[in-house]
């Protein structure tokens, strides 16, 4: 009985890590331009600053538009873009579907 609760437990332990490292695996890094919901991949260039603020009052969220495919992606904490409207950057964060949590921000 005790070697099948022992054999039990690190079955456990064994699952919990593999889950810690998939969800590490989401980690990505994403170069693109910061634009808004409204314009999309329209905006993805540096002179969409001024139309892009505009969109954020309206109501708009901040979005990456990737440069490898101008796919948009949507920002879940859209707060750590603030000033780099219309801007290049690089951000590093955890993915999710189409969306992603940044963690850091960096101008290419």
């Amino acid at each position: 009985m005790k070697k099948l609760l022992m054999s039990c437990a690190a079955a456990s332990v064994l699952c919990f890590m593999v889950a810690i490292a998939s969800a590490a695996d989401k980690s990505a890094t994403v170069n693109g331009y910061v634009s808004d919901s409204m314009c999309g991949a329209k905006g993805a260039n540096a002179s969409h600053a001024a139309c892009m603020a505009k969109c954020l009052g309206k109501g708009a969220k901040a979005v990456i538009v990737t440069d490898s495919d101008q796919k948009v992606v949507n920002v879940d904490n859209p707060d750590v873009l603030k000033g780099h409207e219309g801007h290049h950057v690089a951000v590093t964060g955890q993915m999710t579907g189409d969306s992603m949590h940044v963690d850091s921000v960096k101008m290419l």
